[in-house]
């Protein structure tokens, strides 16, 4: 837990792309009409959830408004909005709504991280932001040592994970390719971790259909279902 909370510190204090750190103070001064009464985070956003987690997410990036305002994952708009329920069905979140850093929400035996750390112009980070971000996904997986799930929530969180698990020295049985629910199992020594992929909760998927809630259901009761089988093996 401490390991951990010296990552979250040094994210939080990063600066290593300092195009996204003028635009997330930009956003942060300027704000959002419906939000000019609140103070934005306006900084990196650090990961979110139980530090003894079995079930990592990892998503894209903070939202300019969304995170980079609330300072904590998928916190405050829409993509938290649909995320959130669907960890309270599944019995990893303690409540279905997620407003603010001090709304009491807990994450139970799942943490939510992120590709990258700083919300970036048009919700999408440059391959070089990535890259920069990219040593504390690892820093995190390392130190998360009961994680036994990885879900990859967009093509960006998943590609993320997958490179974490080959820089940590996993062999995968299959080549791994995004598509909505596939599942890839991965292993070193006496570790093994299986990776879900799953679209991303934007507005942009759950608005047109794309991404359904019981299509999102079904991510995470296949994480329960996977965390039973590992438990009793």
């Amino acid at each position: 837990m401490a390991k951990l909370a010296a990552i979250e510190r040094r994210i939080v204090a990063c600066e290593r792309c300092p195009e996204l750190r003028a635009y997330c103070a930009q956003v942060a001064r300027e704000k959002r009409r419906a939000y000019a009464d609140h103070a934005y985070w306006g900084k990196p956003v650090p990961a979110f959830g139980d530090p003894n987690a079995r079930v990592m997410l990892v998503g894209l990036a903070p939202g300019a408004h969304g995170s980079n305002r609330t300072g904590r994952a998928f916190t405050g708009d829409a993509s938290g909005e649909f995320l959130y329920p669907a960890l309270y069905r599944a019995g990893f979140a303690s409540q279905p709504s997620a407003t603010a850093r001090n709304d009491g929400l807990e994450l139970r035996d799942c943490i939510i991280t992120a590709a990258g750390r700083c919300a970036p112009p048009k919700n999408k980070p440059t391959p070089q932001q990535l890259r920069n971000c990219f040593p504390y996904l690892l820093e995190e997986f390392d130190a998360l040592t009961n994680v036994r799930v990885m879900i990859g929530l967009g093509s960006i969180g998943f590609d993320a994970l997958v490179r974490v698990l080959r820089e940590r020295g996993f062999a995968f049985a299959s080549q791994p390719a995004f598509s909505h629910g596939a599942e890839f199992a991965a292993a070193r020594d006496r570790r093994s971790v299986v990776t879900i992929a799953s679209y991303h909760p934007s507005r942009q998927n759950t608005n047109t259909g794309k991404l359904t809630v019981p299509m999102f259901d079904a991510i995470f009761n296949r994480a329960n279902q996977l965390l039973t089988a590992s438990h009793s093996a």
